[in-house]
């Protein structure tokens, strides 16, 4: 094992990154064949660009391998500052958040040029970040507690296009396509909403964009999902097991 393999096995990682020397980080999620399917442009060369919310960091990494000529990236610097909370106490105690370090870790063995910002998405402002010609926000607002108000922060720093790719439930966008609805976990430890396709887009929508292109849906495979398969919805369960995660993209403009 080299010194690089040895760094990398320190953490539990959300995304699953090529990075040199033959290394794959064990992600989560593996986002690596939906970067191909939804609409992020092939080129980005010449546009200024937004990850919101970027964990370790494949999507503004991404941005960055198709040209963009600036590339920032924010998220969280503490744990205690996660929108994750029971009666107002947080989850957990103050210390580095684990994506600062896995972020920061993959930045150097890359030799990125991604400026990483400490920052929640409800505190995006020009002030803070400036515009961007493109921004990203990615499997986020489900562990918001209010979507509609961080994409609305999103929204003052939009000066081009922006892709919001968010987990969908394919049983609510089946049963309600047209009416928005969402599963409301709340109290779950990461999870707060669950929207149909239809609720996706009208929280774009509520925050004051104007869809461009609806999209459609790509999957993200997940790493042990078969084990927690439930069993009062197997048929549901056993799509996620053989496709992955449903995730609705859709592309917006402020309006």
């Amino acid at each position: 094992m080299t010194a690089q393999t040895d760094e990398v096995a320190r953490f539990a990682w959300y995304h699953t990154l090529e990075l040199p020397g033959g290394i794959v980080t064990p992600g989560m999620f593996d986002t690596r064949p939906a970067a191909e399917k939804i609409g992020m442009p092939a080129s980005l060369k010449g546009k200024r660009c937004l990850d919101v919310g970027t964990s370790d960091g494949f999507w503004a990494f991404e941005m960055e391998r198709r040209g963009a000529d600036e590339v920032v990236a924010i998220d969280l610097t503490d744990n205690t500052l996660a929108d994750l909370t029971v009666g107002g106490a947080p989850f957990f105690k103050s210390e580095p958040s684990r994506q600062s370090q896995t972020f920061a870790l993959a930045h150097r063995l890359l030799g990125s040029s991604v400026q990483w910002r400490g920052l929640s998405a409800y505190d995006v402002t020009p002030r803070a970040l400036g515009r961007f010609d493109f921004v990203f926000v990615g499997s986020l607002l489900m562990h918001l507690q209010d979507p509609v108000r961080a994409l609305s922060a999103v929204h003052s720093v939009v000066g081009g296009q922006l892709l919001s790719f968010e987990a969908v439930s394919p049983f609510l966008t089946l049963t309600h396509p047209r009416m928005p609805s969402a599963r409301f976990l709340g109290l779950d430890r990461s999870d707060w909403w669950i929207p149909n396709v239809a609720a996706h887009r009208r929280w774009v929508e509520a925050a004051g964009f104007r869809i461009t292109d609806p999209g459609g849906i790509a999957f993200i495979k997940r790493r042990g999902l078969k084990g927690r398969i439930s069993l009062r919805h197997p048929l549901q369960s056993g799509l996620l097991v053989t496709l992955g995660i449903p995730q609705s993209w859709v592309l917006a403009v402020p309006r």
